[in-house]
């Protein structure tokens, strides 16, 4: 098969790349390129940091700060309000700059070159309730607790690039 006939294949899976894409097509993408991705450093007036527990295949389980990869052709305003929306079920209110631009490489072969922007915001609509971590000794996926400092569990390339904004 030659290359473009590969190609023609893959793109034929992709309905809607600014939806996302085909987890496998997704895969290849991120072993040939960089990744975007926008992270969302939210506090509160005690200064406290909004982290959210991620339980998944991408590494081990621990606190991170909400974050999501750009799409296609999506605006970083775009994917911003998508992560507040389906990470935290909220409103934010952003800089218009990064506080930090960071890259981060990673030794394993999916998923292991990002370009990330962190942006501070400020929550505009209340946290759901329902999200919240009530158990701090064993968390849920997508629970979300405050946190002064770095927490011991905070998933290790976060405590690396944002550990000072904690």
């Amino acid at each position: 098969m030659k290359i473009r006939d590969a190609i023609n294949q893959i793109e034929k899976s992709i309905v809607n790349p600014t939806a996302g894409l085909p987890e496998e097509v997704f895969y290849f993408v991120s072993r040939i390129t960089p990744l975007i991705n926008v992270d969302l450093l939210i506090k509160n007036s005690q200064g406290e940091t909004l982290l959210t527990w991620r339980a998944d295949n991408y590494g081990p389980p621990g606190w991170h700060i909400p974050g999501g990869i750009i799409r296609y052709k999506e605006t970083m305003k775009e994917r911003i309000t998508a992560v507040a929306k389906n990470e935290l079920n909220v409103e934010v209110k952003y800089a218009p700059l990064p506080l930090a631009i960071n890259e981060i490489i990673l030794e394993r072969k999916d998923r292991g070159h990002f370009i990330s922007l962190l942006y501070g915001c400020q929550l505009v609509t209340p946290l759901d309730e329902k999200q919240h971590c009530l158990n701090v000794d064993s968390p849920k996926n997508n629970e979300w607790l405050w946190h002064k400092g770095c927490p011991k569990n905070i998933i290790p390339v976060h405590d690396e690039i944002y550990g000072k904004y904690l």
